[in-house]
């Protein structure tokens, strides 16, 4: 009578390993062919990004220095913001969206930043004259935009983030996959060939 194989025996156990890594590998390569693309994508994006601050201007515009510091001094918001709309007709186009994306205040530099949705244009004022400083052709912006995937949300008007959540779900999954089967892809192979050579 024959004894069924044990689930301990060695040559079963490296057996069920090359198994189990070659659909590792299948995995791995399967996840970066559909994904080559968007990883290029976010690699090329997210370098960009770090360097945005280093760019000399290109990226992200340098911030200028108004007159005052002291808060005390600025003009309202309210009022900084109908001039900031009054330069956006009257130096970039009578057409321009004036809707707020959001206000960065610098109060170390003496400036207010306006960024407005729908162009990627923002505008630096001093804060205490409500003079024009610079107008900013934030490329880093829709950088941004295109690394996390909420440049189609922009394009197409979803409200929620709709492809953004989808997008950064997916490519986060993907990472993890990736990250697991890699690792099992470099310490397999060891584990087998360690295994063996305990069983000489």
């Amino acid at each position: 009578m024959k004894l069924k194989a044990s689930h301990t025996d060695p040559h079963n156990k490296r057996v069920h390993q090359a198994e189990r890594l070659r659909l590792y590998r299948k995995i791995h390569r399967t996840t970066g062919m559909l994904l080559f693309v968007f990883f290029f994508i976010m690699s090329i994006t997210g370098l960009l990004l770090g360097w945005k601050k280093n760019s000399g201007g290109y990226l992200l515009p340098d911030t200028y220095k108004g007159s005052s510091t002291n808060l005390s001094e600025w003009l309202t918001l309210d009022s900084l913001y109908l001039s900031a709309c009054l330069y956006m007709h009257d130096s970039v186009s009578p057409a321009s969206s004036t809707e707020l994306e959001r206000i960065d205040i610098r109060k170390d530099k003496g400036v207010v930043k306006f960024v407005f949705n729908g162009q990627f244009l923002g505008l630096q004022m001093d804060g205490a004259t409500g003079k024009l400083l610079h107008i900013d052709k934030r490329r880093s912006d829709f950088i941004e935009k295109v690394h996390d995937g909420s440049i189609l949300d922009y394009y197409s008007g979803t409200s929620g983030d709709f492809f953004k959540l989808v997008y950064t779900s997916v490519m986060g999954s993907a990472l993890f996959v990736f990250t697991f089967t890699g690792f099992w892809l470099w310490y397999g192979p060891g584990a087998i060939r360690r295994s063996r050579k305990t069983q000489k």
